[in-house]
């Protein structure tokens, strides 16, 4: 089993008898029948759909824990508390009694609990314990096999305030329910799916030299900007491409050539037409 702990992870609890239908009128995925031994990925949006955070969904008998990185818990904190008002919960930042652990392979949890990632079979578990668990992986092994997968990492990939859902591949990968009730910033999601709006993907690329900061532009040979660098790690990485560039390969940024990989779970337009 590959295991390993990561310290940029934290912990919010929803915990009270209206704990699931106030989360559920919040976040992007369907938390209505969550259990134990499940997780739900989820995201909460600005009333005009744009990302703020995602996060893990996991359940125990008394609460809803949230497993989002831990420089964002003060800021959900904060903005859950505001859509209180008479619902019966509490929310607190659990950060130091739980601790978040990815695990992929063979999996066996013998302290805390877990539930498997629910974006892709490959992806592996999410685990929580109260102390942290001595694994043969770290946290950056844990990078490398995300990204492999082509799955983002929260603010290491999206923009706060900017990046649509669907853009990031929350759709194909099971972080948006289309059959649940209104949610803040339902509107525009619901409607860049079935529009078809989307100009822009986040897209696994292969690194050819140095590996290049978020930030960079990518262009294609010609010199037109076609999208910008988002994480990566040694020869991967990922990149919010148009998606009329994808089919220009190889496509350049700082003194690297990115080499777009489309995994098998991604849907793109062309894709579909074939």
């Amino acid at each position: 089993m590959s295991l390993a702990y990561l310290p940029d992870r934290g912990v919010l609890e929803v915990a009270g008898p209206d704990r699931v239908a106030f989360l559920q009128g919040l976040v992007s995925n369907d938390v209505s029948d969550i259990r134990g031994g499940d997780a739900v990925w989820a995201a909460l949006l600005t009333p005009q759909g744009k990302w703020l955070a995602d996060f893990f969904v996991l359940a125990t008998p008394e609460s809803l824990l949230l497993d989002a990185e831990r420089a964002q818990v003060p800021m959900l904190l904060q903005r859950l508390s505001r859509f209180r008002l008479r619902s019966k919960v509490e929310l607190r930042d659990a950060s130091q009694d739980w601790h978040v652990h990815a695990a992929w392979g063979d999996v066996v949890i013998s302290e805390g609990f877990g539930a498997r990632d629910p974006r892709l079979p490959e992806a592996g578990w999410r685990i929580l314990a109260p102390m942290p668990l001595a694994g043969p992986e770290s946290a950056d092994a844990y990078d490398s096999h995300r990204l492999q997968h082509g799955l983002p990492d929260g603010s290491k990939d999206l923009d706060a305030e900017k990046t649509v859902l669907l853009e990031a591949g929350f759709d194909e990968l099971h972080g948006v329910s289309w059959t649940k009730g209104c949610y803040m910033g339902q509107e525009l999601t619901a409607r860049t799916r079935y529009r078809g709006l989307l100009k822009r993907r986040l897209v696994p690329v292969l690194v050819d030299g140095p590996l290049p900061p978020r930030g960079t532009g990518v262009t294609d040979e010609a010199g037109a900007e076609v999208g910008e660098m988002r994480s990566g790690r040694g020869r991967r990485g990922l990149a919010l491409l148009r998606l009329d560039a994808l089919e220009r390969s190889p496509l350049l940024a700082g003194g690297a050539r990115l080499s777009p990989e489309i995994p098998a779970w991604m849907r793109l337009p062309a894709r579909e037409q074939a």
